[in-house]
Order: structure tokens, then sequence, then C-alpha cells
């Protein structure tokens, strides 16, 4: 029976119970083969992150595989917590599901105008962008794209992809790699950005690319907030260079109360909320028992984490 340590303390419930689903026996990190790794979000005290997961690792040199819940890695990428001594998995793909329907929602509400009719007190002007037949540009070929253009086929839409590694994708009409970006914003009504951050993608737009946009298009953005340059974004959204943006992640995070983001009428805040606790519970379930079991049979393990690139 593989022997896996849940840490640090305070962790849920459910997670524990995971593991047992997929045939594992709970163990001390110094009797364990096998680590899920996951801050304690309402626990105690300050948590450990990046520096007590090393901390872990170095005092159970034991330890051969590590689970991490996220599908975003970067804090700890940006530690250099990632090597080559272990298998890494994440939570890559378990979320796409729910964030790319929310990336749908953000898409419509902002190109339906529904923020500004939504606060209005009394009648006002027609407006609203149709999305049908419209032209997509999705920035990543990931979880979340892939069930956003699944999700988009009923409209038919235009769609281009950005990703690091060009390759045909199943209901996409071009892919470009990221040196192409320029050409796939031109004549975009809509641009989604769900990529990993890397120091390739951070400030992925910034006032160039917003130029290059059409006037009218909207941007989503479901990955991180470090993708966008905020202060760009914001005098863009002023000058209406491009119709709006919905963001379900921001930079900072949490955007403070005041910031000029909240009040522009051209711009749909969600608070990192794309993908809830309660979503999350039964998908992540799912994939930690899948990957104990994986693991115990000697089977490839879902999520994994290039250590090289950090997602």
């Amino acid at each position: 029976m593989l022997k896996v340590a849940v840490a640090p303390r305070g962790t849920r419930d459910w997670i524990c119970e995971a593991v047992h689903a997929g045939g594992g026996q709970l163990v001390e990190p110094a009797d364990a083969e096998a680590l899920v790794w996951t801050d304690a979000a309402h626990g105690p005290g300050p948590q450990p992150g990046p520096a007590g997961l090393l901390k872990t690792l170095e005092d159970n040199p034991q330890i051969k595989w590590v689970q991490l819940p996220w599908a975003g890695v970067e804090p700890y990428a940006a530690a250099g917590v990632f090597d080559g001594d272990h298998l890494w998995t994440c939570g890559k793909g378990v979320y796409a599901k729910p964030v790319a329907e929310h990336a749908l929602a953000l898409a419509l509400a902002g190109l339906r105008d529904l923020k500004r009719f939504a606060t209005a007190s009394e009648w006002g002007a027609q407006a609203g962008i149709s999305l049908a037949g419209g032209r997509v540009t999705i920035f990543g070929g990931g979880g979340i794209a892939t069930e956003l253009i699944a999700l988009l086929t009923p409209f038919r839409c235009d769609i281009t992809v950005v990703r690091r590694h060009p390759r045909p994708m199943e209901g996409v009409a071009r892919v470009f790699g990221y040196e192409a970006r320029y050409e796939a914003l031109r004549g975009a009504d809509l641009v989604v950005i769900a990529c990993a951050l890397t120091a390739e993608t951070t400030g992925l737009i910034s006032s160039v690319e917003l130029e290059l946009m059409a006037p009218h298009a909207w941007l989503v953005n479901v990955a991180r907030g470090p993708h966008v340059v905020t202060g760009d974004l914001v005098v863009g959204l002023r000058e209406d260079v491009i119709g709006g943006a919905a963001l379900d992640v921001t930079n900072p995070e949490p955007l403070p109360p005041g910031h000029p983001l909240w009040e522009l009428p051209n711009c749909l805040i969600t608070p990192h909320t794309a993908n809830t606790e309660d979503m999350a519970m039964p998908l992540l379930s799912d994939r930690i028992t899948e990957n104990v079991r994986r693991y115990a049979a000697g089977e490839p393990l879902l999520g994994m984490v290039d250590a090289r690139l950090g997602y």
C-alpha cells in the first residue's frame, strides 16, 4: 500500500479521504513515499507556502512524488521548488470546465454591456455585440482553452489560439506561437487569457496589444493578474481603446477598494471566483484519488509539472 503524507497540518478532511479512496495509507512525512501538499487556507497562523514545502522535502528525502492542488504553481516555480529529483503533479486541467464556463459568462456579459445595464437606474440607449460568428483569440492551449473552444461551438466562432507549442487543435482555425501574437490580436472581437504565468507571458497585454485590438473588443482574463499591465489597461479602458475588460484575476490581487478599475463602466470584475472551493472539492478529490492509484500501480500520473518550464 502506498504511504502518503498530507501536509501541512490543518489540511481539509476531504483531501485525506481522497487519498484513502485511491488506496493510499496516510502516514507522517517521515514515513511517506508521496506527499500531497496544500496550504490550509483556513488554518491557524501564517501558511508555510513554498518554504514550508522545501523544508518538508529536505527533512524527508525519501519522498519521491509531490501532488500540489493548484493549476497555477508559479509561486513554487519562482521559489525554486521544482527539481528533477521528484515527480511533480498539480491541479493542471482539473478546474478547466468551471473556469471555461466562467470565461464564457464574462465574455457574454461584457459584449452585451451587462455591467452598465445592471447598474443603470433609468432606461438607456441600446448596446451590445453578438458573439455568434465572432472572431475569438485565446492565449493558452491547455485544458481551459480546450473546454472553452467546446463551449463556443454553438456560436460558430472563428477561433485563433496562441500557445507556446503551436499544433492543430479541433475547432480552431489557426494556432500561433507567442511570436505571432500581434497577428492573432488584429480583428478579434474577444480576447481570452487562459495560459500559465511564466516570464514569457508576464505583461502579455500592455498598451501595445490593446492598441492592436478592435475598438469594440473585450478582454477576458481567467488566468493570472500579472498577464496584464494594469496601468495600461486602466488608461486603455478610460480612453475606449477597447470595448472593455472582464477580469476574474487582477494585479494586485485582491484589488484594493478605491482602485480605478472598480469604477470604470467598461470593466467587469469577479473576485477570483471562476473556480470556487465547492466546485473544486469533487474535481480535486478525483484527481488525488486517481493519481494515488496510478502511482501505486506504476502508471503515468495526471497533471505533470515540467520542472524546467515551471508549469
